[in-house]
């Protein structure tokens, strides 16, 4: 195949310097963004009721417009798949992503019009691209072919509410609606790509891939590594770069790739090998790894999002862009070209600079273990993770951990539930590993465990391959987009994973 790469880098040359001239130009930037998006909004009936004009200033409109959950504006979304027009942009939304849902159902309705579209999601995309052109003089990315792993349609609304909607996986939409050039240069086949069936999608996904020249990948770690490891198993190679050996990049996004570090070294087998993380959400393409001897990531000014951050400790109320200070964490919020006003995704990130804004994702804020003052993130999960694992030379294919709550004969504890790729040689010293790098990690979960006293040491609880992949059938989420919860405040998916019965209890605690 001819190498595109050279001809097309002069393009995304241009994308790169508009991207990084508008990050050294923080404020002028967002408000240029805030005002394009309100002469939009005057138009709706949100703005009608929260007295949007077009040239209002950041200061007055965010007394006007408050903050917004998704049960805040679950009845308007459903109204605009019903068919309502110019509810929360102008016009009628066709396109919504369906993803994990709230106390109020079971999944949200997040709207994607052709504005979010082109100018977020795809933008995003472009950057990304553009970035990592830059960073690599020296790629040949556009020799081959991308396999981007994606979603599919199925989802849970009545036919007869959704008529002539298209609700799935935000995946399911961009592989969808992508520009027929850029086609050419993905796979799987855009009816593999959107099958609905895993099981079934996962054969004929490999047989088509297997035949390319692939080299690069997009898509969530877990969900990439189980592709990755059917292509060895069938095609009978040792490592994939045997398999593909002008592969030289993997963009990944959706959950911490930490975890999952060596084992793709192991998997790919080239010391070569470029990983770069995204950060893009249904509701829209936030960031990208700007270096890649740093974790951190730059937020784009130049993908039609308004930023705010809200102190995770409470110290204050939201601010924007640019007044927030460097190594606090926030509670994400955004404003977009799809419809969404001063809307809280539940993402928490750690400020890594000011200028340009660079950010690590710190977490959910529904993901998190705080039963015993111990304030546990994900970020410190994955974290702790990771550097038990090189400790022991294990690797996991996915975890989840909750607390167990002291009872009259027992203390309080975190209950780890881990599907192991490798598995460690005594898990008994894989958990007081963990407990120690947790501990280094938290200080707040070192105070509770100081003494070994307050809160027990954890437990880890093994389960046989494939287990997360049954409860994520079960419960309807399995898929190339979906993701695993790390970490929770209830006991509502251990429960629901101890219910398959599957459970291999390996630690006691009692006093």
């Amino acid at each position: 195949m001819t190498d595109f790469t050279p001809i097309v880098r002069p393009y995304f040359r241009h994308f790169d310097r508009v991207m990084l001239d508008r990050a050294a130009h923080t404020e002028a930037s967002q408000r240029e963004i805030l005002a394009s998006l309100l002469r939009e909004g005057c138009k709706t009936r949100w703005g009608r009721d929260h007295r949007f004009e077009p040239g209002l200033s950041y200061e007055t409109w965010r007394e006007r417009c408050p903050l917004v959950e998704y049960e805040d504006i679950r009845p308007l979304v459903m109204e605009m798949i019903a068919g309502a027009r110019s509810v929360l942009w102008p016009g009628r939304i066709t396109r919504y992503a369906q993803s994990s849902g709230t106390s109020g159902g079971k999944s949200k309705y997040i709207p994607i019009t052709p504005r979010g579209l082109k100018r977020s999601h795809y933008r995003g995309g472009t950057d990304v691209v553009a970035r990592y052109l830059s960073l690599y003089p020296d790629s040949r990315i556009m020799s081959g072919k991308a396999l981007i792993l994606g979603g599919s349609f199925a989802n849970e609304l009545p036919p007869d509410l959704a008529a002539n909607v298209r609700t799935g996986d935000l995946s399911a939409h961009l592989i969808e609606c992508i520009n027929p050039l850029a086609g050419l240069l993905r796979v799987p086949s855009r009816n593999t790509a959107l099958m609905a069936d895993w099981h079934r999608k996962l054969p004929l996904l490999v047989a088509e891939v297997i035949k390319q020249d692939i080299t690069n990948l997009s898509g969530v770690p877990s969900w990439m590594m189980t592709v990755l490891k059917e292509v060895l198993k069938v095609t009978g190679a040792g490592t994939i770069s045997e398999v593909w050996p002008n592969l030289e990049v993997f963009f990944h996004g959706g959950i911490s790739f930490e975890p999952y570090r060596e084992e793709y070294r192991q998997l790919i087998g080239n010391p070569s090998m470029r990983y770069l993380e995204t950060y893009n959400a249904s509701e829209g393409f936030f960031a990208v790894q700007a270096d890649p001897t740093s974790r951190a990531m730059l937020l784009l000014m130049d993908v039609d999002t308004f930023y705010e951050f809200i102190p995770a400790d409470g110290s204050s109320g939201p601010v924007p862009a640019w007044e927030i200070q460097q190594g606090h964490t926030y509670e994400l919020v955004v404003t977009s070209g799809n419809g969404l006003w001063r809307y809280r995704p539940g993402d928490t990130v750690r400020i890594e600079s000011v200028s340009p804004l660079t950010i690590t994702i710190a977490g959910r804020t529904q993901q998190y273990i705080n039963a015993f003052g111990e304030e546990l993130m994900v970020y410190n999960a994955d974290a702790a993770m990771a550097r038990t694992c090189a400790e022991t030379g294990a690797s996991v294919a996915n975890y989840t951990a909750a607390p167990v709550y002291a009872t009259c004969g027992t203390r309080g504890r975190h209950q780890w539930i881990v599907e192991w790729t490798r598995q460690p040689d005594d898990i008994e010293d894989f958990a007081r590993r963990l407990d120690l790098n947790l501990r280094a990690e938290n200080s707040d979960y070192d105070a509770k465990r100081s003494g070994d006293i307050f809160l027990a040491p954890l437990s880890i609880d093994t389960v046989p391959a494939g287990t997360f992949d049954r409860w994520l059938e079960k419960t309807g989420k399995l898929g190339g987009q979906r993701k695993i919860p790390r970490l929770s405040p209830d006991r509502r998916y251990i429960d629901q994973l101890s219910q398959l019965n599957v459970i291999t209890d390996h630690t006691e605690n009692t006093i």
